[in-house]
């Protein structure tokens, strides 16, 4: 029988030989956890022993235990290396952050290295670090490794995969002579090898030969093989620490999981590379989905793509919505359009990355057989007549989205009693989930004119002229929602300072309890109350369930003190502005020419009488998201009154046919649910996500050409035009953001739940984002400059910093 971690509680010290592995984390920390479970698979570990987190709660180094410890190894040279219990997580690694000591001789000196060890878990550099990953300093323990030294001729690190590419099927060595210090500090320049499987690796003159090199790589693929085979689930890349002794000896010093990866795709099952683009980012959101939400949001997208014709296998990849695009890619046809469809859709990073793998071979065009499908014959002249009914007559257009929109917010809607009964209808529902044409041709409609306007304006109108001509649109949702909120402020005025007092989450608590007074939040909640950040999935609370969001939202509008910086005067001030622009530019081109001056006239009035829709459809579409989250919560809460699921919001966590076998079998899946909590947690704090991605891991974005340097000035793409000064506001989560007036907003990415952030921003900057995406659109609307796909922008950027955002040029100045 095992020994538990139980069975040694209150033990100080342990040989690495006793160590059980990862079950007794708590207790020596991870890197001691690491190297226990390189023994147990039976790798070359140097001998050593662990100084427990229960001598570190002692705060005084049990010194004989130690030193009889110290005396069992042969005394002599050894290493101390701190092993926190926050540290080689899958999602945090901490190098460097806590210290290690090597060479250390003596017993005197190893007590005072093992208290360094301690002290160096307060840094300053490590408390900034847990705070980053979100790791309670008060839960962090720190144990200590001490190991018998390795008389090093060469040593550095391995990696299974490729750390700053992702791509698996390689490994990555980093070596230099001795022990390899200047590897893991950057000091000096190391040997960098590459490692393909093919023969005869290695450069001439490097540290490494050609067998060390084939070792290494084999020693590292084992290592990550056994341990998947140890712990199924995901392949978790290593990053392994070893040694050449002067005897020929490979050492392995750590192993720990590669934190940094971003998950690889699945295996398709089909030849050759794959390409795979993602989508979420154009709704505003990089947050995974959870289990539930991917597997609504994968049936409605293919039902959407279906209805145009379209066929793509969307993948689920990080909790992330990734479209396969690599027939279209290699289709002579369509591969140039996809390139312009990126930057239209998917925003200047897809575009660039798409761009450079039109040269890579392994996406050469290839010839196929075209089929146009049954569904795209139809939607041929369904389209074509809806768009132009839309072009011809906007006003019924509008009339149509809308009143369809108020049926849906006022349809009644029952549910059934039984779980069976809820299943089926939200089954059934899922299959069908089509938004109505009245809804669908005039938001394309819209969509389209404004995509005309930059090549029937070519030489007339430049980029930042046209995007004037689209802010102050009317007739947007999100807009209307936005000044509804604004409106709700001004009502709230009498209560200002018990709003601005009291914590978002006291008052969403006391809103729904029905405990504050009326100024409006009750109507705002019933007309939006559907709405959200990550809104598209159906996992994610809405307002009209946690409130907390719109109170925050509330209280950055009572800060506004200057009736000029007010969101309603802005929005008008936008549309002012672009109404006079449309008439310049009508002008412009009629002097050309007569006819191009009618047809710029006719697409400017429509594009300020129907783009403005664009958000109509996605706000539609979240009354029947509604309804689903609602009879889902149902059921899991008759599940869990069954005693199959821990909470009733478990059921986000799997997917309908799981939902189905647990409902019909009393299946218990709560260990499923409680892994994928786990990681769907470990995927929010993820700070960046590949906009493509390449079969074996690649992240396209890694292989194209680095951008000139250049410490103060960042580049992404102009999204909304002007030029302004402000102070930066670094938000990653909206609920409970605090923006003062004039405040720059930046970002991962935003969705329409975001935009209530707007009303007081000055500007905006994000990661990610398309030209037309929902940000950037409501950011024009508003007058408010905006830069959008500024790489590592809420990284690079300080919270607090001065900041200018330049529309026109698509640059964000630091100013200190």
């Amino acid at each position: 029988m095992e020994k538990g971690t139980e069975e040694v509680a209150g033990v100080n010290v342990l040989q690495l030989t006793e160590i059980i592995g990862s079950a007794q984390r708590d207790l020596v920390g991870g890197k001691a956890a690491g190297l226990a479970g390189l023994i147990r698979l039976g790798e070359r570990v140097p001998d050593g022993f662990c100084v427990t987190t229960e001598a570190y709660g002692g705060g005084e180094v049990p010194r004989a235990q130690v030193l009889a410890a110290y005396e069992r190894l042969g005394g002599g040279p050894v290493a101390v290396r701190s092993s926190a219990t926050a540290e080689d997580l899958p999602y945090a690694s901490f190098a460097g952050q806590q210290d290690t000591y090597l060479g250390v001789t003596g017993g005197q000196a190893l007590i005072e290295a093992v208290e360094a060890c301690w002290a160096s878990l307060h840094t300053e550099r490590a408390r900034a670090y847990r705070q980053a990953h979100g790791i309670p300093h008060d839960r962090v323990r720190m144990a200590v490794v001490v190991q018998r030294m390795v008389d090093a001729e060469t040593a550095g690190v391995l990696f299974t995969a490729d750390p700053l590419t992702g791509r698996r099927g390689v490994c990555v060595v980093d070596a230099a002579p001795g022990l390899g210090t200047t590897v893991v500090d950057g000091a000096a320049a190391v040997d960098h090898y590459v490692l393909d499987g093919t023969e005869g690796e290695g450069a001439e003159g490097g540290c490494l030969t050609p067998a060390r090199l084939k070792e290494l790589r084999t020693t590292g693929e084992r290592i990550r093989d056994l341990l998947e085979a140890e712990e199924p689930g995901p392949v978790q890349e290593q990053d392994i620490e070893w040694a050449y002794d002067r005897d020929g000896r490979l050492w392995l010093l750590q192993a720990r999981p590669i934190t940094t990866l971003f998950p690889a795709p699945p295996p398709s099952g089909k030849p050759g590379a794959r390409l795979y683009v993602e989508f979420g980012h154009v709704q505003g959101m990089l947050r995974p989905a959870t289990p539930m939400g991917m597997s609504t949001l994968k049936s409605m997208l293919a039902g959407m793509l279906a209805a145009f014709g379209l066929t793509v296998e969307i993948v689920d990849i990080g909790g992330r919505l990734y479209g396969d695009l690599t027939d279209a890619l290699r289709d002579p046809s369509t591969r140039q359009r996809l390139v312009g469809l990126m930057a239209v859709d998917f925003g200047p990073r897809a575009q660039k990355a798409v761009e450079h793998l039109l040269d890579d071979p392994r996406f050469a065009p290839m010839k196929a057989p075209r089929k146009r499908s049954a569904a795209a014959l139809r939607t041929g002249p369904k389209a074509a007549v809806g768009i132009l009914g839309a072009l011809a007559r906007p006003e019924r257009a509008r009339a149509r989205v809308f009143g369809e929109i108020e049926r849906l917010r006022e349809e009644p809607v029952t549910d059934p009693a039984t779980t069976a009964e809820l299943l089926d209808l939200v089954e059934r529902d899922a299959e069908s989930s089509t938004l109505a044409d009245a809804i669908v041709w005039p938001v394309v409609s819209g969509l389209a004119v404004s995509a005309a306007l930059p090549p029937l304006l070519k030489g007339v109108a430049d980029e930042d002229e046209i995007r004037t001509v689209l802010g102050g649109m009317p007739y947007n949702v999100t807009i209307e929602m936005d000044l509804a909120l604004w409106g709700v402020a001004r009502r709230a005025e009498p209560y200002r300072a018990m709003l601005l007092s009291t914590p978002p989450p006291d008052l969403a608590a006391a809103q729904l309890a029905g405990e504050l007074p009326d100024f409006g939040m009750d109507a705002f909640l019933r007309a939006y109350g559907v709405r959200s950040a990550a809104e598209i999935d159906v996992g994610v609370a809405r307002w009209a369930e946690d409130p907390a969001p719109v109170f925050a939202a509330l209280a950055n509008c009572l800060r506004v003190a200057d009736p000029e910086q007010a969101p309603d005067r802005r929005f008008e001030r936008a549309a002012e502005r672009a109404e006079a622009m449309a008439a310049e530019l009508t002008g412009r081109a009629r002097r050309e020419q007569a006819l191009r001056g009618r047809l710029a006239g006719f697409f400017l009035r429509r594009s300020r009488e129907l783009s403005g829709l664009r958000e109509a459809g996605k706000f539609a579409g979240l009354y029947a998201l509604r309804d689903r989250r609602r009879r889902l919560l149902l059921i899991g809460a008759q599940l869990h009154a069954r005693g199959l699921l821990t909470t009733a919001d478990d059921v986000m966590f799997l997917d309908l046919p799981e939902l189905r076998t647990v409902a019909e079998t009393g299946a218990d899946l709560r260990a499923t649910v409680a892994a994928r909590r786990t990681e769907y947690e470990r995927e929010l704090r993820r700070r960046t996500v590949p906009v493509a991605l390449l079969s074996d891991g690649t992240d396209v974005e890694t292989l194209l050409p680095a951008p000139p340097s250049d410490s103060r000035t960042l580049t992404g793409m102009g999204a909304a035009s002007g030029r302004v000064p402000g102070r930066a506001r670094v938000v990653l989560d909206p609920s409970g953001a605090t923006l003062e007036p004039g405040d720059i907003l930046v970002a991962p990415t935003t969705d329409p739940g975001w935009t209530p952030l707007f009303l007081t921003a000055g500007g905006l900057v994000t990661e990610t984002g398309a030209v037309m995406a929902h940000g950037p659109t409501v950011a024009r609307e508003y007058g408010i400059p905006a830069v959008i796909c500024v790489p590592a922008a809420t990284e690079r950027i300080r919270d607090g910093q001065l900041i200018t955002v330049d529309g026109a040029t698509g640059t964000v100045t630091l100013d200190s």
